[in-house]
């Protein structure tokens, strides 16, 4: 996947309790054996639970999180960053946690205070490890922005800490211990937290409780480091309002696919006999599919049901189809109504070059440079040339419209901004009128033609990235740096350390 970068309620739906924390508040990344499937390992935690703590806070608000690294395991990375995935970081790039980009990693037995305000922005978010795969061992959490003023507020009763749902694939081995780079197979699916494994114990699943006749916001965050989930509760439809942190027009489905990084809101009516529901995530074919055991599930309780497992089946006939999502306020697409119609158009080809074994984006593999891309800008180098890694680094010109164009090979991309998907991945069609905004996009299969379009209103180095962790980590990014000449005088940090 490619993307452009309050309350004290008990978690009945994560392993342990855990309270929210935010706006202000420490995170403290360590490492603690772990056994979320029954498989015991050793994991890089935020707040010492997986997931990490929630964070919460509300519109307009201002962030003091102040990362701590506790960090001891030599098998795996015990510097680190956070990166704050959806959050627009407008006028504070400095903060947005992407290592060798925006900042160094925070050594160990240090410190990092991110400080930033989230002005307009409400909706799901989710936090992680921006350096290397070290998310793949465990730092990864959610993050709620919350909108008093939500124009779907009328369609929901409960919206809470209990709504959320994280899907995490799961690996018993650390990233590190992957051969030359290539991945690692996951050995389950966790459902806010806990799973199950082909052989493994029939450990506890995670249970989402409600109540007859009330309806849930549910916030269904794919916290994955490479497989897509088909997501569905058996017997109920979801009715999507929001991609990626933007509010989109209601849409009932059955079932959905998420990719690495995305995230959704559906709201799920309690309208059905008192009793148990599978919840169902069932991994790609990059991961373990499939059902037996328990694995890739959690549970759906009524009030009033029996614990047990449940005995329903699957069978979805409505699934989302990205093309029918359409953003709920300003729908228009920046830029002219065609094919080409915008201030900068930019075709990205990427592959796998299997002589270097990196990945590539029109022919040039990231490698992270050793100086941070942000603290370059600052240091003097005002044009793309001049910037490391050579080839990577492409320049934009401020307030314009830019079109992205990324031919499809099956992966998933992230960015530095939500973007208007004028053209799905999976889908030869293009709307200029009203397509989906979100941050995070499936390319597609080989002959789709994923595209993006998006205005430079921030100016700083943002990385557009394969949100599949094993594919950045083998090359597969650049950086877009919006507005060179302007960076430094852009609200530069002052004493983030502490």
């Amino acid at each position: 996947m490619f993307r452009t970068s309050k309350s004290l309620w008990p978690l009945a739906l994560f392993g342990v309790a855990n309270a929210a924390i935010g706006p202000i508040s420490d995170l403290v990344i360590s490492n603690k054996v772990i056994s979320p499937d029954g498989f015991s390992r050793s994991a890089v935690l935020a707040g010492g639970t997986f997931p990490g703590p929630v964070i919460t806070g509300h519109k307009g608000d201002r962030f003091k999180l102040n990362v701590i690294d506790s960090l001891t395991d030599n098998t795996m990375l015990r510097s680190t960053s956070i990166h704050w995935h959806g959050i627009l970081q407008n006028k504070t790039n400095w903060v947005d946690g992407v290592s060798f980009v925006t900042q160094c990693p925070i050594a160990a037995n240090d410190s990092f205070v991110y400080d930033f305000k989230v002005y307009n922005q409400a909706g799901t978010f989710w936090y992680h490890s921006h350096l290397s795969t070290q998310y793949c061992d465990g730092l990864r959490g959610p993050f709620i922005i919350y909108d008093p003023a939500d124009p779907h507020r009328s369609l929901y009763d409960i919206d809470d800490e209990t709504t959320i749902i994280t899907l995490s694939d799961w690996y018993h081995a650390p990233a590190l211990s992957a051969n030359g780079g290539l991945p690692l197979q996951s050995q389950a699916v966790l459902i806010n937290g806990k799973g199950r494994y082909p052989g493994g114990p029939a450990v506890a699943l995670s249970v989402i409780n409600v109540q007859k006749n009330k309806r849930y916001r549910f916030r269904i965050i794919a916290m994955s480091c490479e497989p897509s989930f088909a997501f569905s509760i058996d017997n109920h439809t979801l009715t999507i309002i929001e991609a990626d942190g933007e509010n989109t027009t209601p849409l009932v489905v059955d079932s959905f696919q998420i990719y690495a990084g995305q995230r959704y809101s559906a709201i799920l009516k309690a309208n059905q006999p008192v009793g148990n529901y599978w919840v169902r995530a069932d991994s790609d074919l990059r991961g373990l599919p499939g059902f037996d055991g328990g694995r890739n599930s959690a549970i759906l309780r009524y009030a009033g049901a029996p614990s047990a497992d449940p005995t329903t089946t699957s069978a979805p006939t409505n699934p989302l189809q990205e093309i029918n999502l359409h953003a709920l306020t300003h729908p228009a697409a920046p830029g002219n109504p065609w094919s080409g119609g915008a201030d900068v158009n930019i075709n990205i080809n990427h592959g796998f070059n299997f002589d270097t074994f990196h990945y590539e984006m029109n022919g040039v593999p990231f490698i992270p440079p050793t100086v941070p891309v942000l603290l370059q800008i600052l240091s003097g180098a005002q044009a793309a040339q001049d910037l490391l890694p050579t080839g990577t680094v492409y320049s934009l010109p401020p307030n314009k419209v830019i079109e992205l164009s990324l031919p499809g090979t099956g992966v998933e991309l992230g960015g530095p901004h939500s973007f208007s998907v004028v053209r799905s991945g999976d889908s030869p069609t293009y709307n200029y009128v009203n397509p989906v905004r979100r941050d995070t996009v499936s390319l597609g299969l080989a002959d789709g033609n994923a595209t993006i379009r998006f205005v430079t209103d921030n100016a700083g180095p943002w990385f557009l990235h394969c949100h599949i962790d094993w594919h950045l980590e083998l090359g597969l990014a650049i950086v877009f740096a919006e507005d060179i000449p302007t960076t430094g005088q852009i609200n530069p940090p002052s004493k983030p350390h502490k």
